[in-house]
């Protein structure tokens, strides 16, 4: 891997609640914490928190809209944390190949 890798969006996409968040987010274009936790077992706090660490990974941005703030995917970053993930991946398959051929 020619890339650091940052432990922050690592950290960030760990959580499962927070993966699903960003599959509805992905899925919905754009939502509330409100919205989002009718949606996820956890409470509408939990939401917001979970999203504020995503915002800080840089994979969401908000906006305030009203009384509430709206939540949208960062495409950009978020295509840059895909093909990190990707990479990093692939290196771990191309390790485990070659362990598996040691072990045969």
């Amino acid at each position: 891997m020619s890339e650091a890798v940052d432990d922050e969006l690592w950290s960030a996409v760990g959580d499962p609640i927070r993966r699903r968040l960003l599959d509805l987010l992905l899925g919905h274009g754009s939502a509330t914490s409100t919205t989002l936790s009718e949606q996820v077992p956890v409470t509408r706090q939990a939401v917001a928190k979970h999203l504020a660490v995503l915002d800080r990974a840089g994979l969401v941005h908000s906006a305030a809209e009203g009384r509430e703030r709206r939540y949208r995917i960062d495409e950009p970053r978020f295509a840059h944390a895909v093909a990190q993930l990707t990479t990093v991946g692939n290196a771990w398959d191309a390790r485990l190949s070659r362990i598996k051929r040691l072990a045969e």
